[in-house]
């Protein structure tokens, strides 16, 4: 009775825990304070300035420097107004959920004022739109797969050596199916992919060594939680979620930096956020010892010594 109430329960509290941490993220979506910048001229400027609300902070600015806000993805579309004709401006390099929301909004803005819309961008495809996050993702599952089998064939030795193979191997998998939907990487895109997914193996195989199997449940979860939460962009999360999830997940930093990458942009902090969990998981390899884990004969150690054969009291009958 007691275990049927117990299993039970924590099903219960595991499937809440879970849905709160990711199907939680995407019911609480909306917008609030979602950067964009409009050129116009000074009478439409003033309506737009009125237009504004608490979903969304409109930045009435010239060409020149909308565009270098849109560049340096400080706002995620651009609506720039002239004689008849109203254009809209977005960056492939920013989060595409963001983008979807700045098209929609400046769309309103634009009708509002009676004018025909023009949405001018680089032409992006879906599976383009995917592979930052979806790439993160498969280097975390396939340096987490890797980490496992090794605990679970009891791996003694080279954990290192699987540690850095892994990455090499797990990269090459993801990229040659990213060509096969049609997505390309540049030389600097390849390298920080690379460089993602040496840190995830060195930082799983890090704690498989110190946790055993038992580290799947850390790993685990962090796989169903983070990309949920990556996905989004900060603007239209719960403040909640954005604090405790969005600003450390390192799904964020790898889809991010990716999607820059891709477009021929520059990243720095991404650098050294993979940077830093490479070393983290590097130290937890060389320091300490590791999980303890059965025999492989399934003969449990009793302490008896070989010499003695049975414990003292059994041989001093027996003689």
């Amino acid at each position: 009775m007691r275990t049927a109430l117990v299993t039970a329960v924590a099903g219960a509290v595991v499937a809440f825990l879970l849905g709160l941490l990711t199907f939680g993220v995407q019911a609480t979506v909306h917008p609030h304070d979602v950067p964009l910048a409009v050129v116009a001229p000074p009478p439409i400027a003033e309506r737009v300035k009125a237009a504004d609300s608490a979903e969304v902070d409109l930045k009435v600015v010239d060409a020149a420097e909308a565009r270098t806000l849109l560049a340096d993805k400080e706002v995620y579309g651009v609506l720039e107004i002239s004689p008849g004709q109203a254009t809209i401006r977005l960056n492939p390099a920013i989060n595409p959920s963001g983008t979807q929301v700045a098209q929609q909004v400046l769309t309103g803005v634009a009708q509002g004022a009676g004018l025909p819309v023009k949405v001018e961008t680089p032409a992006v495809t879906a599976a383009e739109r995917t592979a930052p996050l979806a790439a993160s993702a498969l280097l975390w599952v396939g340096g987490m797969i890797a980490g496992l089998l090794f605990v679970v064939l009891k791996g003694r030795r080279f954990r290192l050596l699987s540690a850095l193979l892994t990455p090499v191997l797990v990269s090459s998998s993801v990229v040659g199916l990213l060509a096969w939907w049609g997505v390309t990487f540049s030389t600097a895109a390849l390298t920080f992919l690379l460089a993602v997914a040496v840190s995830f193996a060195l930082l799983q195989a890090g704690l498989f060594k110190h946790l055993g199997i038992r580290a799947m449940g850390v790993l685990g979860l962090l796989y169903l939680m983070a990309p949920a939460v990556a996905g989004q962009v900060p603007e239209l999360l719960n403040p909640t979620y954005r604090a405790v999830l969005w600003s450390w997940t390192p799904f964020r930093f790898s889809a991010e930096g990716l999607r820059s990458l891709m477009y021929d942009g520059s990243i720095s902090t991404e650098w050294w956020v993979f940077g830093g969990i490479a070393l983290v998981g590097l130290v937890l390899l060389l320091a300490g010892k590791k999980a303890e884990t059965d025999r492989a004969d399934g003969v449990v150690d009793v302490g008896v010594h070989e010499a003695d054969g049975l414990p003292r009291a059994e041989r001093q009958h027996t003689a």
